[in-house]
């Protein structure tokens, strides 16, 4: 065991832990048990400190402090090394102790970082963990830098690379729908208001007509990038750039860019990115509204797939999965369900972040990691719902013809032809009296009005 202190006492840690005493301390004091710290808000964080350590490494050589420069050179090789190793070791990933949800504004985050990129760069030095004497999480790692600038960078970071899948997955079922469009393009079947009979639709037209919603989503989403990629890094506690030079300010932006292959710029004003959260709001709400129409379409699907006896059956989606363990032979709808469930967490997601957006006092929100939890959950809960829905759903779904004609010729829907003709009145009483039989009396109605000579 390794002993660390800080300015509230000391802490046993094990020899080869790469976090430290102030990680130790965020996993004892919220130990909620929910979930650790989204691993696509880490790599962020990671990008982020590598691109600070590169700054001060041409800073530092410049100046001619080479030893210095060399200890930055190590801090970007760490966060190379932790890219690498994140998502395949489960020895690297297991260091990032902090729970999703904690206090602080993320600084409990933002420390672990800290301190797991300043040990794995004392080990590349060959110098034990928590040698800091050497290199700090603070002094050198989070040089220049703090929490308030850091966290909500990343964030950002983090929330464009995922929109950017998202968008994909959109533009894929977009396609897909279209595909369904023109298969089913002469596929005529009963369209329905309120679950009840309504006019003659086809089923290409009713695929074309999600195509489009999916259409809207993914260009919100492509324009909301806009407005992520201003960013406060550089800013520090509140806004005013503190303990951060101009030379930093400009060499950080450079590496970020490069690395991360987005067009992240220094927001005009950055005490307003440390302060108000309401882009978060915005992007959420436009995942919401991808959600609910992705929970409209796989609505829909699960109805029309409804059966096989006793439903409407105008769809067959592909069986996965027995569907019940009492009912021989059932197959539920499990894909559109799926869909639907995640659908409703984006939208609960969406009622979180509102929520912790509000509650920012001042100069910071110290409800960011809720925020940031919400948001990179529902991202990924969205790209994998669409992706899956596309490639075990729609792509699959075969339409039963017969039963779209037998349904459409078994309903009253001719009706509405008639009544430019005789009126709403009068052939709202034909059908009441007569129904099915009503078409051919209505028929024979219309063609002695039009016969009829007009009055002299």
């Amino acid at each position: 065991m390794r002993i660390e202190s800080d300015f509230l006492g000391e802490k046993s840690l094990p020899d080869d832990a790469l976090f430290g005493i102030q990680s130790a301390r965020a996993e004892e004091n919220f130990a909620l048990n929910y979930k650790k710290t989204s691993l696509q808000l880490l790599k962020a964080m990671i990008l982020v400190k590598k691109s600070a350590a590169a700054a001060y490494e041409r800073i530092e050589a410049r100046s001619g402090r080479t030893e210095n420069a060399e200890k930055y050179r190590n801090i970007v090789c760490a966060c190379d090394f932790l890219k690498e190793r994140m998502e395949n070791s489960r020895e690297i990933e297991g260091n990032f102790v902090t729970d999703a949800l904690q206090g602080g504004a993320g600084t409990s985050a933002n420390m672990n970082v800290n301190e797991v990129i300043a040990n794995v760069a004392l080990r590349l030095m060959g110098e034990p963990p928590g040698a800091y004497h050497v290199i700090h999480p603070i002094d050198h790692v989070n040089r220049g830098q703090s929490t308030n600038d850091v966290f909500p960078t990343s964030l950002r970071i983090a929330a464009i690379l995922l929109l950017r899948e998202l968008s994909g997955q959109c533009a894929k079922l977009q396609e897909s729908l279209q595909r369904k469009e023109a298969e089913w393009a002469d596929v005529k079947k009963l369209g329905r208001t309120e679950l009840m009979d309504a006019l003659p639709i086809t089923l290409g037209e009713e695929f074309g007509s999600y195509a489009q919603a999916l259409s809207r989503d993914r260009w919100r989403l492509y324009k909301v990038e806009e407005r992520l990629r201003q960013v406060n890094l550089g800013g520090t506690g509140v806004g005013k750039a503190d303990n951060a030079d101009r030379q930093y300010r400009v060499l950080v932006y450079e590496f970020l860019r490069e690395w991360t292959g987005v067009g992240l710029a220094p927001a005009e004003y950055p005490m307003d990115i440390t302060q108000n959260n309401d882009v978060f709001v915005e992007v959420s709400g436009l995942l919401k509204a991808l959600s609910v129409n992705l929970s409209k379409i796989a609505g829909d699907v699960r109805l029309m797939n409804s059966g096989p006896r006793g439903g409407l059956g105008e769809l067959h989606a592909q069986a996965l999965q027995m569907g019940s363990t009492i009912m021989p032979g059932k197959m539920n709808p499990v894909i559109p369900e799926m869909a639907i469930q995640a659908a409703i967490k984006v939208q609960a997601n969406d009622f979180a972040i509102t929520v912790a957006a509000s509650r920012g006092e001042f100069e910071l929100n110290a409800f960011l990691p809720l925020i940031a939890d919400a948001l990179l959950e529902s991202l990924t809960l969205l790209e994998r719902s669409l992706f899956l829905f596309r490639t075990k759903c729609v792509d699959t779904l075969a339409a039963d013809t017969e039963q779209c004609k037998k349904l459409l010729d078994s309903s009253l829907s001719f009706a509405a032809a008639f009544v430019p003709v005789l009126g709403y009145d009068q052939v709202s009483r034909v059908v009441m009296e007569h129904g099915r039989n009503a078409e051919r009396i209505l028929s024979e109605m219309s063609v002695s009005v039009v016969r009829k000579p007009p009055a002299s």
